[in-house]
């Protein structure tokens, strides 16, 4: 018993619970995402080549114009519920942000209204612009 009493006992677990934690967080937050498929840059560009998808920035009107995938269409995430009538139908979307978070959020509502190929570009904008892919402005 004096063993898990000691300092070095307690610390060791600390860190070990910590880090189990952070390795399950990207499995709890794939959960949370309604069955949201996340992409990296390899598979965005794998689906832009191969199946046309809708590209949405759900980022500002300011951001967006500092520069954005090639082909996006911008809808903010905030008007996405009053503007997803205007996405095509039957036609798969991925979605992209600075960094992927905005972006699975849309997907998640995305989800719920309905749609069923729904994509988020993981790591978003930074990840594809760390790839050295094109951006258009």
């Amino acid at each position: 018993m004096d063993f898990f009493l000691k300092f070095e006992t307690m610390a060791l677990l600390s860190v070990a619970l910590i880090s189990g934690g952070m390795l399950l967080y990207p499995l709890v937050q794939r959960g949370m995402g309604g069955g949201t498929a996340s992409l990296d840059t390899l598979g965005a560009t794998r689906l832009i080549n191969d199946s046309n998808p809708i590209i949405l920035d759900v980022r500002s009107p300011a951001e967006y114009s500092v520069g954005h995938l090639p082909n996006a269409r911008n809808i903010p995430l905030d008007d996405l519920d009053k503007r997803a009538g205007e996405l095509p139908a039957k036609r798969p979307v991925l979605l992209c942000c600075a960094n992927g978070t905005r972006s699975a959020r849309a997907a998640r509502q995305l989800k719920q209204g309905g749609r069923e190929e729904v994509f988020n570009l993981g790591g978003g904008l930074q990840a594809w612009q760390q790839a050295g892919l094109p951006m258009a402005r």
